[in-house]
């Protein structure tokens, strides 16, 4: 909970000597005792009279108001320990403090009330400049990841970050601004500049993009909501001699300027291993309507339901689905369309190797669905709880999906009864690894069901690495 400190509150039942109770004493006793302190510190009325911020350099005194001003609703000494908390909670999660600790005193001076209270929160700022070094987990890749981080750098919860990430598939750096909105930091604006070098090597193709995007997130209701703006210029070029015509016709530069909307509801105790809630995320593209050579509309979705089941187990759900309309002349490029296949959707087949390919080179789609059933539990034999073991689990999926092209002078129907040809499945049991909060791993043995021409499948052993699964 953090520290929080009472000074010179004789006229309010402490705990210790004073209130008569020895070690020794019957514990029914002491259990009475406890609950009639308690019931009097909350019948107690006091006021906060004053709520003062010690520590300050740089931040500005307006910018933390909001944070604390719940402080001066508190009726009783519970109330007023239970928001103090609450406000160090909110100065904290500001990400422009070290360290916060709460010291409540009763009131001094000529306005002094015999009940009034202050209530202090002593601060440490972070350092200007502040430096990093992690590792990253993403989808079925790992990178270095530094950075150099300005803090608060006008005394608003402004943050200016410079980041550098060296990958097994991707190398990227990028300088970020992010600003807040006063006494709500769930509103918040960023502004990026970046550029991303990555391989593909499913479709012997590399990218570099260089460009600027702007983000506005806020919550509404039980939802979060970013609204993007993205600038930027696509470099594409073959991985290696042998990549397919259809990928060397993809080579060359590109501008694409998109507009994009992401909605999310997550009510799940946990993004990596969840054992309850549910998730749905819908996200809309449109390229082309503020220039650039890409002209699109993509749209894509993502549910997610888990429940608990017997013994410990949980019960998953997942639906996956996505469709990408061209809004001119110009083809959807093949950095735009949707991939499918391995450990992370599809498993049982390589990396994004289910769907349109040439020569071995796979070539993305317009259209995809998803889905998989999932029976995760702890492990066997396990004789004890708590420790390393409850990290691991036993899992057991039945996955299936499919991924076409389509003409788009048909209509949605037939679109659908596309989509519903030559669905690929795959069934298996494995064990995953949970790291943290992080990312989680998968070892899963597999067996890859209906399987069509060109596409590559891993029966037998994947393993698998990430943070967003099927």
């Amino acid at each position: 909970m953090g520290t929080v400190h009472a000074r010179s509150m004789d006229s309010y039942p402490m705990y210790g000597r004073d209130l008569g109770v020895n070690p020794v004493d019957d514990m029914e006793v002491m259990k009475a005792e406890q609950e009639n302190k308690q019931e009097i510190l909350e019948n107690k009325d006091v006021v906060v009279q004053h709520v003062n911020i010690a520590g300050l350099g740089r931040t500005k005194e307006d910018y933390l108001g909001f944070e604390i001003s719940d402080v001066f609703t508190a009726r009783n000494l519970v109330e007023v320990m239970k928001k103090s908390h609450e406000a160090r909670q909110k100065l904290l999660r500001l990400g422009i403090f070290k360290d916060v600790e709460v010291v409540i005193d009763i009131s001094e001076g000529a306005d002094a009330l015999p009940n009034g209270l202050d209530v202090t929160f002593e601060v440490t700022e972070l350092k200007r400049l502040t430096g990093s070094y992690n590792t990253m987990v993403g989808n079925n890749e790992g990178s270095m990841v530094l950075g150099v981080k300005l803090p608060n750098i006008i005394g608003r919860g402004e943050r200016l970050t410079f980041q550098f990430s060296y990958g097994t598939k991707e190398t990227s750096y990028g300088l970020s601004f992010f600003k807040p909105q006063p006494g709500y930091y769930e509103r918040n604006f960023t502004l990026n500049l970046y550029k991303v070098t990555g391989q593909f090597p499913w479709s012997s193709l590399k990218e570099t993009d260089r460009g600027v995007s702007t983000e506005l997130n806020f919550p509404l209701w039980m939802t979060d909501h970013t609204l993007k703006w993205e600038g930027v210029w696509r470099e594409l070029g073959c991985l290696a001699r042998s990549a397919s015509f259809a990928v060397r016709e993809e080579s060359g530069h590109t501008l694409k300027s998109a507009l994009s909307h992401t909605m999310v509801i997550d009510t799940r105790n946990s993004s990596i291993l969840p054992r309850k809630g549910a998730l749905l995320r819908i996200n809309q593209e449109l390229a082309g309507y503020t220039g650039g050579d890409a002209s699109f509309l993509k749209e894509d979705f993502e549910l997610q339901l888990n429940k608990p089941f017997i013994w410990g187990s949980v019960l998953s759900a997942s639906l996956w689905g996505g469709m990408i309309f061209p809004l001119g002349s110009q083809p959807i490029s093949i950095a735009d369309r949707f991939y499918l296949g391995g450990p992370t959707s599809v498993r049982g087949f390589g990396m994004y190797s289910i769907g349109p390919q040439s020569e071995g080179d796979y070539l993305g789609g317009d259209a995809y669905w998803a889905g998989g059933l999932h029976l995760y539990t702890p492990l066997p034999f396990r004789s004890t709880r708590g420790g390393l073991a409850d990290l691991f689990r036993t899992h057991f999926f039945l996955n299936a999906g499919n991924l076409c092209n389509l003409n788009y002078g048909d209509g949605p129907r037939a679109h659908l009864q596309k989509l519903a040809e030559c669905i690929r499945w795959s069934y298996g049991a494995g064990i995953i690894l949970r790291l943290g909060n992080i990312a989680r791993l998968e070892l899963n043995y597999c067996f890859p069901m209906s399987v069509q021409g060109g596409d590559r499948i891993c029966d037998g052993v994947q393993f698998g690495a990430g943070i967003r699964f099927l």
